[in-house]
C-alpha cells in the first residue's frame, strides 16, 4: 500500500470508530425507549435488563459497522478535499484509483468483519436473549403485558413442547386472566386445548398455576374428553416470550445460515411461498454487502464534489444514513410481504448506492 492509501485510511480510522460508538449508541437507546424502559416501570429484575441489553449490543454492532464507515469516509474524504490535499494529490499524478483502492479494502475488511459477526455473535446472543426474556417473565409476570396498551390484549408465549399459552391480560401482582393453553400438532388440528379463568405463573419456577378452568381434548378434530377444574398446575418448559406481543420465536434473520439454507431447500421441494425466508437468506449477503456499496457510492461522491466545487460534510453524511436506512427498511418489508422478490428486496439499497455512485463518476468525467 503507498504513502498516500495510508494516509488517506488514517484520515478515516478515526472517524470511523467514533462513528461507529454513536450508530450503537443510538440503536440501543432505541431499544432502551421501546423495551427496557417499559420493562424497569413494571419491575424487572434490573440485572436481568442489563444482560437483556448486552445482548443486543452485537446486532448493533453488526448493523451500524456498514454505516458507521460510510459516515467516516465520507467526513474523511471531505476535511481531505476541504484542505485541497486531494487536488494536491491529484495534481502530482496520483491516479483516481488511489482514492478508491484503500477505502474499498477497508471496506471489503468491514463486508467480512459483519457477515462474521452476524454468524458467530448475533445468531448465538439472540438464542439468549429468548432465555432472559424467560427469566424475566417467570421473574415477574406482570412485565408480558408490556406490549398491550394497559396489559390488554392477547399476547402469545410458547414453550418446548410446542404448546401456545394464549394471556387475555396481565394485571398487576402477576396474576393473568383468560388464558388459553394449545397443544399443537404439525399439519394437524390441536390435540388438547385448556382454557382458565385466571393464572399465575410461580415466581422463580417453570410452574403456571391454572383456576376455574376447562380441558378438552381432540381426536380427528372431535373433541372426546371435556373436564373442568378449580385449581391446577401446569408445568411449562423453555417458555418463549416477546415483549411485542407477537409470536415469540425467532426470526428467519437470527437463524444460522446452515438451519436457514436447509430450510429454504425443504421449502422449495415442498413449493412453500415464504417470502419472509427467503429474503432473510438473501439479507445475509446483502447487508454487509452494504459496506462495499456505501464506501463506493462515498468515493464517487467526494470525486464528484471536488471536480464541482462542492463541499461535503456532517450533513451530507446525516442525509445519506437516513436515505440508506429509509431504502433498506421499505425494501426489507416490501420483500417480506411478497410485493417484490427476495433477491431484489435484499439486494436494491445496495444495487441503488453503486448505481448512483456510476452516475456520480460519469458526471465528473465530463468536468
Amino acid at each position: 500500500m503507498k504513502r498516500f492509501e495510508r494516509y488517506v485510511l488514517a484520515e478515516i480510522l478515526p472517524p470511523l470508530v467514533g462513528a461507529l460508538g454513536v450508530v450503537i449508541v443510538l440503536l440501543l437507546l432505541a431499544l432502551l425507549e421501546g423495551a427496557i424502559a417499559p420493562l424497569l416501570a413494571k419491575g424487572a429484575n434490573p440485572l436481568l435488563v442489563a444482560r437483556l441489553v448486552a445482548l443486543n449490543v452485537p446486532e448493533a454492532l453488526a448493523q451500524g459497522l456498514p454505516i458507521a464507515l460510510m459516515f467516516a469516509a465520507l467526513l474523511g474524504l471531505s476535511r481531505l478535499a476541504a484542505d485541497s490535499e486531494i487536488k494536491a494529490a491529484l495534481a502530482s499524478g496520483v491516479p483516481t484509483s488511489r482514492l478508491f483502492r484503500p477505502v474499498l479494502l477497508l471496506a471489503a475488511l468491514v463486508t467480512l468483519g459483519t457477515f462474521a459477526i452476524n454468524e458467530l455473535l448475533v445468531t448465538r446472543a439472540k438464542v439468549q436473549v429468548q432465555s432472559v426474556q424467560r427469566e424475566i417473565v417467570l421473574d415477574n409476570p406482570r412485565v408480558i403485558g408490556l406490549g398491550t396498551r394497559d396489559g390488554q390484549g392477547n399476547l402469545v408465549l410458547r414453550d418446548a413442547l410446542n404448546r401456545a399459552i394464549s394471556v387475555g391480560e396481565a394485571l398487576p401482582g402477576g396474576e393473568l386472566r383468560d388464558l388459553r393453553i394449545v397443544t399443537m400438532q404439525a399439519g394437524l388440528p390441536p390435540r388438547e386445548v385448556i382454557t382458565a379463568r385466571r393464572g399465575r405463573l410461580k415466581p422463580g419456577s417453570n410452574v403456571l398455576e391454572l383456576e376455574d378452568g376447562q380441558r378438552i381434548t381432540f381426536q380427528d378434530a372431535r373433541p372426546v374428553t371435556v373436564l373442568t377444574f378449580a385449581r391446577g398446575s401446569l408445568p411449562v418448559q423453555d417458555v418463549q416470550a416477546s415483549f411485542e406481543g407477537g409470536d415469540a420465536t425467532l426470526k428467519p434473520i437470527y437463524l444460522p445460515l446452515r438451519e436457514l439454507l436447509a430450510r429454504m431447500q425443504t421449502y422449495r421441494q415442498q413449493k412453500v411461498q415464504a417470502p419472509a425466508d427467503f429474503t432473510a437468506l438473501h439479507r445475509k449477503f446483502a447487508e454487509p454487502l452494504a459496506a462495499l456499496a456505501l464506501a463506493f457510492f462515498v468515493v464517487s461522491l467526494a470525486v464528484f464534489a471536488f471536480r464541482s466545487g462542492q463541499n461535503l460534510g456532517l450533513v451530507w453524511a446525516l442525509l445519506l444514513s437516513f436515505a440508506y436506512y429509509a431504502t433498506w427498511s421499505v425494501f426489507r418489508v416490501m420483500g417480506e410481504n411478497g410485493a417484490v422478490p427476495p433477491v431484489l428486496a435484499a439486494y436494491a439499497p445496495d444495487l441503488i448506492a453503486v448505481l448512483a455512485g456510476l452516475l456520480l463518476l460519469w458526471r465528473a468525467s465530463r468536468r
